[in-house]
């Protein structure tokens, strides 16, 4: 598939220069809030794995972290490096880094007033929810497969189920332990009301991973989810996506999608949500319709 060429200033690969001294008093005033309020909510509620590679890669609570400081860490150990992208970049370019065990991080950081909203991933969704568990092994391997199998997904057609899979394990994903249900999606980890409501409120489902029940699930964008999948370790992610995918997006794609919210008979479900929050959102919009345009306002599910 052709990609556009990337924009003037902008290399090839869509990657640019951190620029570590450009960045101001404020952006590291913003990188403290953030870092220093999730560092208070994470313990007991992220897996052990994430508070781990937190602490083993030294990252700053004070200060935007170097990239290059960070890869020098992390490339040892798993083979990863870090690579500052301007934002967004194409689906192509995006799992070419993944299967060359690059992870683009944006370079610019979110404003004062973006703290509890943004509508894009910024540096610290993508340095702070990413990057640590690319300390991991097995994730970091996971990371690659991925970054491969969206490759070849992508000539059969099939980024749809192969998005749905990372929305909901890498970016939104829980994982049960002896100690309970702990999240380590980066969507979550980076986000003060999204760490709090995956686990504590009873509106979402949380449901046993199954990739092929995963990839059939549509997602929220705009919002909390209305469904969160729990696996059981790294490795069954890992194994999740072994082999020729074909098959199976073959068979995906002469089934039904299945909403946000839906829970089948089939589904081994650790929480059964009551979907109280999502309908009174609903609810509101369609009172809204009825009165007149709607004024947008912001949402919560992100920061």
């Amino acid at each position: 598939m052709a990609v556009a060429a990337a924009p003037p200033g902008i290399r090839p690969d869509y990657t640019i220069d951190q620029n570590w001294t450009g960045y101001t008093i404020e952006d590291h005033r913003v990188w403290r809030t953030l870092y220093r309020r999730q560092d208070a909510l994470l313990p007991g509620r992220v897996v052990p794995e994430f508070l781990d590679a937190l602490h083993r890669l030294d990252i700053s609570p004070d200060a935007i972290p170097d990239f290059r400081r960070l890869t020098a860490l992390l490339e040892p150990v798993t083979g990863w490096r870090i690579v500052a992208v301007p934002g967004l970049v194409p689906g192509a370019i995006f799992f070419e880094h993944l299967a060359n065990r690059r992870f683009p991080v944006t370079a610019w950081i979110r404003r004062p007033d973006q703290m509890d909203y943004l509508e894009e991933p910024d540096l610290f969704h993508d340095l702070f929810g990413h990057v640590p568990l690319l300390m991991n092994p097995v994730f970091a391997d996971y990371m690659q497969r991925y970054g491969q199998a969206a490759q070849r997904a992508e000539r059969q057609g099939a980024l749809d189920f192969i998005g749905r899979l990372y929305w909901y394990t890498v970016e939104f994903g829980l994982m049960t332990t002896p100690a309970g249900l702990r999240i380590f999606g980066a969507g979550i980890v980076s986000s003060k009301g999204e760490t709090v409501w995956c686990l504590d409120d009873p509106s979402p489902n949380r449901i046993g991973f199954h990739r092929e029940r995963v990839m059939r699930t549509d997602y929220r964008i705009d919002d909390f989810q209305e469904t969160y999948f729990v696996i059981d370790s790294f490795a069954q992610l890992f194994h999740s996506i072994a082999g020729d995918l074909a098959p199976l997006f073959a068979k995906v794609a002469a089934m039904p999608a299945l909403g946000a919210g839906a829970v089948l008979p089939t589904d081994r479900v650790f929480h059964r949500g009551t979907g109280e929050y999502h309908q009174a959102k609903r609810g509101s919009a369609l009172a809204g319709a009825a009165k007149g345009p709607p004024v947008p306002s912001p949402s919560l599910a992100k920061g």
